[in-house]
């Protein structure tokens, strides 16, 4: 009985990771959000950047936070440990911001945002490994709905206090709010700390494979990958949004809101997604949001007046919902414990390389071609993921309802439907 209340003490403690690190990120995206909607805004005002730089330094940007994403969870896999990693990831990203303040050349912010997003990229893998430690598989999508869903709160409040600060200091004096985001995201990072990391049997601690081989994966993890670079090679920066937001006519306070509205529908609808993953299958919840964003980017193709920005952003919220802590709750099920956090990493490797391929080629087609280019192609390879997802995951496992783990266990044992 007292190692039953115990073992429950435990698992109790671990499980307060996810609110804890829901927290840290809040602060974290308070932070970031209150800067990233406004850059674009900076580049190409003050700063005099042309579409296809803003492609160039958010591509470069999420591609150095891949490559860290792929060793870092390796790493944590490797010393079987998460939390100095996450601490040094949050940190690293906060003292990035008032450098963007002093940027006076594009270059400068291209260095400040490799910066902020190798941050990122120190701390994604280990922390999504550590919140599927901390909750049992049956409730992945739960655990990953409610961080997503507190991580985009984060993400409504930080442009609320830019939009704020801009009325304060004007429209286009951005570089105190670059300095101010720096006091949220030392905050996130200081709560890093009260983190746990679950009791490891010393055997574990060897026993991650080499950092780039894929043998051993399940297939259905294999394939996911494949189908990711495919929807992801049209899928480029959100920053393109904001220039879209601009283009059809919004003002940069406008446009800056609309951003807003994305992310509370994003943290309105992120953990019922997660929740109705765990209920009806993964897969099929990564289907629809595919489908919701080929729709969405096809939309924005086509898009004359400055109104159709706000449906637009909000079903785009929707999008992200659907996808984002759903692909983490689907990789953390489909890989064993010891291999969660490269399998992490080498997603989250593969999402930011591709961010540098479509942000590089979606920047090309708006000079070259026009605004119309850029989301038209991205509608298309997110219609053509959808269908190869659902054509080949056929034995994908259906979460807690279908694929319900036995008691004890740390992952769902492989089942056809």
């Amino acid at each position: 009985m007292s190692a039953n209340i115990t073992g429950e003490r435990k698992r109790d403690r671990l499980a307060g990771n996810i609110a804890l690190l829901g927290f840290v990120s809040f602060f974290a995206d308070v932070s970031s959000e209150m800067v990233y909607p406004i850059i674009p805004l900076f580049l190409s005002g003050p700063l005099g950047a042309p579409a296809v730089a803003v492609g160039v330094i958010e591509g470069i940007a999420e591609s150095t936070a891949s490559v860290l994403k792929l060793y870092s969870g390796w790493f944590s896999d490797r010393v079987r440990r998460r939390v100095p990693l996450i601490f040094g990831g949050y940190a690293l990203a906060a003292v990035a911001k008032p450098a963007i303040a002093a940027a006076v050349a594009w270059p400068m912010v291209l260095g400040a945002r490799v910066l902020d997003r190798a941050g990122k990229g120190l701390r994604t893998a280990p922390r999504d490994a550590l919140i599927a430690e901390s909750i049992e598989p049956s409730e992945h999508g739960r655990a990953f709905g409610l961080h997503r869903a507190m991580d985009s709160a984060g993400a409504v409040v930080g442009p609320l206090v830019a939009i704020a600060l801009l009325a304060m200091f004007g429209a286009g004096n951005y570089r105190p709010i670059f300095l101010l985001a720096f006091l949220p995201g030392v905050a996130g990072a200081a709560l890093v700390l009260l983190a746990r990391e679950p009791a490891r049997a010393p055997r574990e601690r060897a026993s991650a494979p080499p950092i780039l081989s894929l043998a051993g994966y399940d297939r259905r993890f294999l394939v996911f990958l494949g189908v990711t670079m495919l929807f992801a090679l049209g899928n480029s920066s959100d920053a393109f949004l904001i220039l879209r937001a601009r283009d059809l006519g919004l003002g940069a306070l406008a446009a800056v809101l609309a951003y807003v509205v994305y992310n509370v529908v994003y943290a309105s609808l992120s953990l019922p997604a997660g929740i109705r993953s765990d209920r009806i299958g993964r897969r099929r919840v990564l289907v629809a949001g595919f489908a919701v964003f080929a729709a969405v980017y096809g939309c924005f193709a086509i898009a004359r007046d400055a109104w159709a920005v706000w449906p637009l952003f909000a079903v785009y919220g929707a999008y992200i919902a659907m996808t984002d802590g759903v692909a983490r709750a689907y990789i953390a099920d489909l890989v064993e414990p010891q291999r969660r956090g490269a399998a992490l990493g080498l997603y989250n490797a593969i999402l930011g390389v591709m961010v540098l391929v479509a942000s590089v080629l979606g920047g090309a087609l708006w000079d070259l071609i026009g605004p119309e280019a850029t989301f038209a192609f991205g509608a298309t390879t997110a219609a053509a993921a959808a269908m190869v997802l659902a054509i080949t995951g056929d034995r994908a496992p259906d979460g807690a309802t279908a694929c319900p783990p036995p008691r004890g266990a740390s992952a769902c044992p492989a089942r056809g439907r």
